[in-house]
């Protein structure tokens, strides 16, 4: 056989093609980095021996035109946790270099905290940078004598990050995730709010105490993990026994570990009262659709909506209610989502539809599915069209259950009079219902150090299967 030989083709005509992707952010006008570089130098100058402790950042995040709240992060990026202080040239060089590599925030947010040699950021990274905003944020001040509330606080910030901004259920966030998110504005914004409770995506004091105590609640031996019977205590057992399987199967928690012990941690329990809570967002239709999605191929069919709805009927009888058929109820269920493909139902349809939370409880949510049916269907898409975008399901239910741990609170302190008389009424509020939820559930020790905050219940590199 003889080898054909190979054309010589023509040189091609070079083609200059623009740059189009830009994983860093794009390269606007050119940056005066000589300029930033001077202005920072000049507020090194300012320093002892030109060297600035974390105390110190404020001021230099300020000369790197960041907000106030990276501080941190650039204190860590440069060094500074090895010798207490950062030296104005190692400064100087480290951000030069970000300055030339990353064009916004995001890819410099993400460069800051971030392990050498990749390009995303795992659940760890964000220890360093919110341990700070617990010391030095005056809306945490009353946090400073409990130590042991921190690494909780810290643990349950971090879950509702990645709750709300890691849309790809990687454990990894991206560059392109951050910039699609608000978390960067929200960061900006602790600078300008001294209440950190009116932070209510991912700061909220408030919002982490009801977690916290909601959980503390279940977990009767205070190991920080729940199992399947903890769990099905939720609420007066209003979640069906099928969707707590289904939570322990592993369709929606990332922890090997603890999915062999049949648990789950504190973690997966921020992401499920969430989810459980507000079931029109995003994260939480996604979380709910891979629970009741049994055989994984990305559709519901009849055979699976039946397998939840059998133990809704059994809970009604149960209760003296006669259950309506699963026929009928099929057939409301379709009216509702509007399927575009006959027989199946998938999770675009379900994030299409206005009513998901009447969808999802039909199915495994005994409470709310009641109060679903005692209010007509046009009465609930007028609340889900109105005032819910402004207020989240969830914002009210935190809302809610914080004033009742308060109410709570305040009818059992007589014993705090006079304590902490020089705090302000909100101060007081904030440290009397710490003080009391203290002696109501006596907290296990908890390390305050950073090195010491555990977040190795769960594997962040492994992804969905």
């Amino acid at each position: 056989v003889q080898t054909k030989k190979e054309e010589t083709l023509p040189p091609p005509h070079s083609q200059n093609i623009p740059t189009f992707y830009f994983p860093r952010g794009c390269p606007k006008e050119k940056v005066n980095i000589d300029a930033v570089i001077a202005k920072i130098e000049k507020t090194f100058s300012e320093f002892p021996n030109e060297r600035a402790t974390l105390e110190d950042m404020g001021k230099v995040a300020k000369a790197c035109e960041c907000p106030l709240y990276w501080k941190g992060p650039l204190f860590y990026c440069a060094g500074g946790e090895r010798t207490g202080y950062v030296s104005v040239h190692k400064f100087v060089a480290m951000w030069r270099k970000v300055l030339q590599t990353c064009y916004d925030d995001a890819a410099k947010f993400v460069h800051l905290l971030m392990n050498p040699g990749c390009n995303y950021l795992v659940q760890e990274d964000f220890i360093p940078f919110l341990q700070d905003v617990v010391n030095s944020h005056p809306g945490l001040l009353f946090l400073k004598e409990a130590s042991e509330f921190h690494s909780r606080y810290i643990t349950t910030v971090i879950q509702r990050i990645f709750y709300t901004v890691n849309r790809s259920w990687s454990g990894k966030i991206t560059c392109n995730e951050l910039r699609k998110s608000n978390f960067l504005q929200n960061v900006a914004l602790l600078e300008e709010e001294a209440d950190i409770n009116q932070l209510t995506e991912y700061f909220s004091y408030e919002h982490f105490y009801v977690i916290y105590c909601k959980f503390w609640e279940l977990d009767t031996d205070h190991d920080l993990y729940i199992d399947r019977k903890d769990l099905a205590r939720h609420n007066d057992y209003a979640i069906s026994n099928r969707m707590i399987e289904r939570i322990f199967s592993g369709a929606v928690t990332r922890g090997r570990k603890a999915q062999k012990d049949g648990k789950i941690s504190y973690a997966d329990f921020v992401w499920f009262l969430i989810s459980e809570e507000d079931k029109k967002t995003p994260t939480s239709i996604e979380y709910w659709f891979r629970c009741m999605d049994l055989d994984g191929d990305g559709a519901l069919s009849m055979y699976e909506l039946e397998y939840f709805y059998e133990e809704q009927c059994q809970k009604l009888e149960n209760m003296a209610i006669e259950p309506l058929p699963f026929e009928d109820c099929l057939c409301q269920m379709l009216d509702l989502v509007k399927p575009q493909h006959e027989g199946k139902i998938t999770l675009h349809d379900l994030k299409r539809c206005k009513l998901t939370n009447v969808f999802f409880d039909t199915f495994f949510n005994i409470e709310k599915y009641l109060d679903h049916e005692q209010k007509d269907q046009f009465s609930m898409l007028r609340d889900g069209e109105g005032e819910s975008q402004e207020v989240s399901d969830w914002e009210k239910y935190a809302a809610e259950e914080y004033d009742i741990l308060v109410a709570e609170e305040a009818a059992s302190e007589q014993w705090n009079d006079g304590y902490e008389a020089e705090l302000s009424p909100v101060d007081h509020q904030k440290a009397s219902v710490l003080k009391y939820q203290m002696e109501k559930r006596p907290f296990f020790e908890m390390p305050s150090h950073l090195a010491d905050v555990d977040l190795d219940a769960y594997d962040y590199d492994e992804d969905f299967e």
